[in-house]
């Protein structure tokens, strides 16, 4: 029951809820107020004081808007709804003092601040402090903490607004940063100096209003308004975080979030954000051919040629989709691929997912609901390291009273969870034992669906779920996986019947896999990884920044992803590679543009052309599965180093190495 309120704010009339902070009502009627401490997704600290305003008829002296509620305001004196000034003389001068107070402190370091031109203080100093200053004292300085290789600190700019504490304590769930000291002395710190260990740990440079907290990565490097910016979607899991990338010339320099509720509210990994240095390295820019053993450059026409006549003369060729294939180059593939006969198959880890059937390789859940679940139960899955901005989310939920239950294998979670074990008996005791419950969602991990019991695990969930009355999300750990899934992308019997028997082996970036010797390889993508080692002919494709291409996320939502930059060297766009490969065999595909490629994917798959919208899946029951003993591993082994790109990254190296040490702590011999 919503409690409305009549408030006038600057001589406008609002009706808000009575539960709103001024601030926010303020926002309604389109008044902005300055902040600092304030964040909407954080709880609130109010201790920067920045955001104060008059409020009529109150105590003598202007009011915290961040800390404030609608209701808490009183009427006129002859019940008139009460008033709120922004703008009045004596807000004006409360303002004045409180920037003149954040900057006695503050060293003038805005020349060499990486923050400089995007900087909270900046901005509200140019339009809310005084042209001069009355302080003469020396500035006070701090030393600077050791956070670890991804955020670079100067704490003499800190402006104590503890943003950085209650996001790494609430929604990344680590207890490693506080303030500590009064008065003069108080200062941000970390905990006996420890570096963070948190996969969300990059979110806090956002945050931060000044430049106490940088990216170490990109110190140095560019300003803001140097850089080409362009929306776009992540592919580093398969929650589709969106993200903005920043390129000066051809270069890619930073990865940013963009705010989308339903996604990743406005957070990102740090695979997500500082993946970029694995954009430069290991690049393929140029055709390979493989003689007596060794790999050679060659021209596009001569490589194509090459892989054309393989194809062609081919027993039985396979296509394999990678990880990180957009739908536009899965679907080419299959479209080439089974125009010569051939197989194509997306699951190339042996994943369980059952091909046209959507509620069984998607669900029936959008991310956005896992909010407000008061049941979540984690079938095979760590989500920590699988997708940990849909990690935070669920600690969002156990926050808000969610029950948590988890079967898989052991990991450390950021809330209270009941690990039952990682074996299969208890995906069949809690089956056993479920009941109806209100607002239960069953999250089912690539670790469940991989291996032979992946169908009796599916099953076992999908059960769990009907018995629950609740709903279900498979949580991918590939980005191009539902996408390929949509397009068809699959073999009966799966990656094993896929690959048997295959003379010529189509590789779409798919580096996770070890193909067997024998075949000849022909290998589409961007990095001289796993699959270019084993490849006969490399044809160069494009990164995901490099092209555009629709990618399907976890829950089954289509989004359109946005070329930032252009491949290196001779590198093509994987779907104009494949087009070009139909001609050279005499088999051309019907289509000459991403457009037509699009309405001829969209004709065959219409709930892709739904961009940024999630279709309902009908709830179909898979056919009944025994479950074997056995238990359920783990789908990640390495957070930092999951596909190509992160693997020719020499931070995300660096990031792995310093995980494992911290895993692994050295023992003092007694």
């Amino acid at each position: 029951m919503s409690d409305l309120r009549k408030v006038i704010i600057d001589d406008q009339e609002i009706e808000v809820d009575g539960a709103m902070t001024l601030i926010q009502a303020c926002e309604q009627v389109g008044v902005e107020i300055p902040r600092f401490c304030y964040h909407e997704r954080l709880s609130i600290a109010g201790n920067c004081r920045m955001c104060l305003v008059e409020v009529v008829g109150g105590p003598p002296k202007p009011a915290a808007s961040c800390a404030m509620q609608v209701r808490d305001l009183r009427p006129g004196p002859e019940g008139q709804p009460p008033v709120v000034k922004t703008n009045s003389p004596m807000v004006k001068k409360a303002r004045e003092g409180v920037m003149e107070f954040l900057l006695i402190n503050h060293p003038l370091d805005c020349p060499i601040c990486d923050q400089g031109g995007e900087c909270d203080l900046q901005d509200q100093a140019m339009a809310y402090g005084v042209d001069f200053s009355r302080f003469r004292e020396p500035k006070r300085a701090v030393d600077d903490l050791d956070l670890g290789p991804l955020v670079e600190t100067h704490m003499t700019r800190c402006i104590s607004c503890t943003r950085c504490v209650r996001f790494t304590t609430e929604v990344a769930g680590i207890t490693q940063m506080g303030q500590t000291g009064r008065g003069e002395d108080a200062e941000i710190t970390s905990y006996l100096g420890e570096t963070l260990d948190s996969n969300l740990q990059g979110n806090i440079i956002d945050l931060c209003p000044v430049g106490a907290l940088v990216s170490k990565p990109y110190a140095f490097t560019a300003r803001p308004w140097e850089l080409r910016k362009t929306e776009t979607i992540d592919v580093m899991d398969a929650l589709g975080s969106n993200i903005r990338v920043d390129c000066k010339g051809r270069e890619v320099m930073r990865i940013l979030p963009r705010n989308h509720d339903g996604v990743n509210e406005e957070w990102i990994s740090d695979k997500t954000r500082f993946v970029w240095d694995g954009l430069r390295r290991q690049r393929l820019d140029k055709p390979y051919i493989r003689e007596n053993g060794k790999l050679r450059p060659a021209s596009w026409s001569e490589a194509l040629t090459k892989a054309a006549e393989a194809v062609k003369g081919a027993k039985s060729v396979t296509g394999l989709v990678g990880d990180l294939a957009p739908v536009e180059a899965a679907y080419a593939l299959k479209q080439l691929i089974e125009g010569q006969g051939g197989r194509v198959e997306c699951r190339t880890d042996g994943a369980h997912l059952v091909p046209g059937n959507r509620s069984a390789y998607v669900g029936t859940a959008a991310v956005e609901e896992i909010d407000s679940a008061r049941h979540i139960y984690l079938i095979g899955t760590d989500p920590a390291v699988e997708a940990p901005v849909l990690n935070a989310r669920i600690r969002k939920a156990w926050l808000a009273g969610a029950e948590v239950t988890h079967v898989g294998a052991e990991t450390s979670f950021t809330y209270d969870a009941n690990h039952m074990g990682a074996g299969n008996r208890f995906l069949v005791r809690l089956v056993n034992e479920a009941a109806e419950q209100d607002g239960a969602i069953v999250i089912v991990g690539q670790g469940g669906l991989m291996g032979e019991n992946g169908a009796g695990v599916l099953n076992h969930a999908m059960q769990l779920t009907e018995k629950l009355g609740g709903k279900m999300l498979v949580l991918h750990s590939a980005a191009g996986r539902v996408g390929a899934m949509d397009a068809g992308c699959t073999t009966e019997g799966g990656i094993t019947a896929a690959l048997d028997g295959a003379d010529v082996i189509y590789n779409l970036g798919a580096d996770e896999i070890d193909i067997a010797p024998g075949a000849f390889v022909i290998y589409q993508g961007s990095h001289g990884d796993r699959g270019a080692h084993r490849a006969d002919v490399i044809l160069p494709g494009a990164a995901y920044t490099e092209e555009q291409g629709l990618f399907v996320n976890t829950e089954g939502r289509p989004q359109l992803a946005l070329r930032a930059g252009h491949p290196p060297g001779e590198a093509k766009e994987n779907w104009a590679i494949l087009r070009a490969l139909s001609g050279e065999m005499g088999a051309t595909l019907p289509f000459d543009n991403l457009a037509q490629l699009r309405t001829a994917l969209v004709g065959e798959v219409p709930h892709l052309a739904q961009i940024d919208e999630v279709p309902e899946n009908a709830w179909e029951m898979v056919p009944a599965a025994e479950l074997g003993k056995g238990h359920m591993p783990a789908a990640i082994g390495d957070f930092y180093l999951t596909n190509p790109i992160a693997r020719a990254s020499a931070l995300m190296a660096e990031l792995s190495a310093n995980a494992k040490a911290r895993a692994n702590p050295p023992v003092a011999a007694e």
